[in-house]
Formats: structure tokens, sequence, C-alpha cells
């Protein structure tokens, strides 16, 4: 599995052939002129995950990449977009050329007075967990974690605690467009979660890894 860290949580991972986007949003522009995409999903409304402008600009240079959603998000999408693939909590696909599972219901609270927002999160291939913005705790396990890192809905203890609980190999930050410089704050997850024996491996915007 090869992952690029587009920016903020846009990711491009290719596994098994295909090659999917997830949460194409405002913090960044690099995905609007990327080509061979196969599928993209999108795991909340919020604009930093789902940008409208972006999105359709992907589809017109895509034409062929299908859409994995939830409901909340689908009610939502462009005129021209594809019908999505509704993929929620409990529900199973690999449709799509990869296997994709869906869990979680919820946002993370930003503050209780605000309505609650759908958030579904992703596991890719059976080894990938992408969480989008909550900290859901699954019952599989996870090889490699995409680790939010800050927030109006959460504290960066907080997601290592997460992380230490679901123990994956490799956690990967995401949820940074907002820090300049990012550098700082990868100190703390560094050093807790290599006591924890996982490894914590930023990817610079623009950067592949494989995994």
């Amino acid at each position: 599995m090869n992952i690029t860290k587009i920016g903020h949580c846009c990711l491009l991972i290719e596994d098994s052939g295909v090659r999917v986007l997830t949460d194409p949003g405002a913090w960044t522009d690099a995905q609007n002129t990327l080509r061979d995409i196969d599928l993209i999903v999108i795991t909340h409304e919020h604009a930093d995950h789902f940008h409208v402008e972006s999105l359709s600009l992907l589809l017109a240079n895509n034409p062929k990449a299908q859409l994995v959603t939830n409901s909340a998000v689908a009610k939502l999408l462009p005129k021209q977009a594809p019908s999505p693939e509704i993929i929620e909590d409990g529900d199973r696909s690999e449709a799509t050329g990869i296997a994709i599972a869906g869990f979680g219901t919820q946002h993370a609270s930003i503050y209780s007075a605000l309505a609650p927002v759908m958030n579904t999160g992703y596991l890719f291939g059976d080894r990938f967990f992408y969480p989008g913005d909550a900290l859901t705790r699954i019952d599989v396990a996870v090889d490699i974690l995409a680790m939010p890192m800050i927030g109006p809905w959460m504290k960066l203890g907080e997601a290592i605690d997460w992380a230490l609980a679901l123990q994956p190999t490799t956690c990967i930050p995401v949820h940074d467009g907002m820090l300049d410089p990012r550098t700082w704050i990868y100190n703390y997850p560094t050093q807790v979660l290599a006591d924890a024996k996982i490894v914590f491996d930023p990817i610079e915007p623009g950067e592949t890894k494989e995994y």
C-alpha cells in the first residue's frame, strides 16, 4: 500500500491497483489537478474534508471516478456528481476493487449546543483506518492509522490515547493543515508511541511512502 499526503486530510491511497482519494477539502488545492483517481471517499460534510469546488474539479478530471460516503454527505453532493455508494457504520463493500468498511456515526463534539454531524471512518484494505473527525475505537486489527493532530473537537492527548488503544504498527498524522510549522507538535506522539513500539511517521505534503 502506497500513501501520499496531499494535504491536511486529503490522502492518495494506492492498493491492489486502485487509487483512492480521501476528503478533498478546502485546506489544499493540490488535489484539484489529480488524474487517474478510481475512488473518492468523503467522511463528513465540513469544508476541510468536503469542498464542493474541489470535488467538481476532481470529477471533471476523473469522469470514471466512483464516490463513497455516508447518507448525510450524499444529500449535499453537486448535481453532476455520480450516485455514491453509501457505506456507513457496520457496512462493508469490495465493489470498488478494494475492501472498505465503515465505522462510527458522529463527528466528535465541538460544543454541546451544536447539532451533531454524521461522520464515518473508513478501513481500507483491512489495513489502513482513516477516521475522519472522530476517535472511533474499532474492534478490528489496524496496521496503519491516520491520527488527527489538532482541531476544535479534540486534544492531542486524546488522540495519543486512542492510538495506544488501537495499537497499530504505524501512525500517520493528519488533520494538521492549520499547524505552521507542523514539526513541533510531532515531538509528543513520537516519544510516547515509540515507547509502545508504534512508529509515528509524518508524511510531508507531496510525499509518498510505502507500507
